[in-house]
């Protein structure tokens, strides 16, 4: 498995668990890292993926509520949740990742951790999303 595709998998795990048990969570991320993977870059990428998440994550709730038609954030799936926040900060925040990449690899964890119908709605959200801030990411790019 290619290390950013795992560091990506790391990232939406630990998501998960802050969304679920809270910001204390923090605190112990670098040992959940550690125990999941003896890779160095593979948990610096997935800790400062999980941490730009969800330091950002009024932005990305704030895009995945705008891109999906009738959805609250609550009413989302929590592993459906993770993959879009670190999807959509991936979007937003990191320019030198292709917006083609973060939407399959999105798709691909879609696939592996949630329902049939996630990777559909995964990839229709982020593609609503990519439409937000593509003229953030072209003017990032023209600087």
């Amino acid at each position: 498995m290619d290390n950013r595709t795992r560091a990506r998998e790391l990232a939406m795990q630990a998501l998960y668990q802050l969304d679920v048990q809270g910001s204390d969570l923090l605190e112990f991320l670098g040992q959940f890292f550690l125990e999941n993977t003896p890779d160095e870059l593979v948990r610096k990428l997935a800790s400062e993926w999980t941490r730009g998440t969800w330091q950002n994550l009024p932005q990305c709730d704030g895009l995945i509520v705008a891109s999906s038609i009738k959805w609250e954030i609550s009413r989302l799936a929590f592993v459906d949740k993770s993959i879009l926040r670190l999807a959509v900060y991936q979007l937003k925040f990191c320019p030198d990742i292709p917006p083609k990449v973060v939407i399959n690899e999105a798709i691909e964890l879609a696939k592996k951790f949630s329902t049939t119908q996630s990777p559909a709605f995964v990839n229709g959200v982020l593609d609503a999303v990519l439409k937000r801030v593509k003229p953030e990411r072209s003017a990032d790019n023209r600087q």
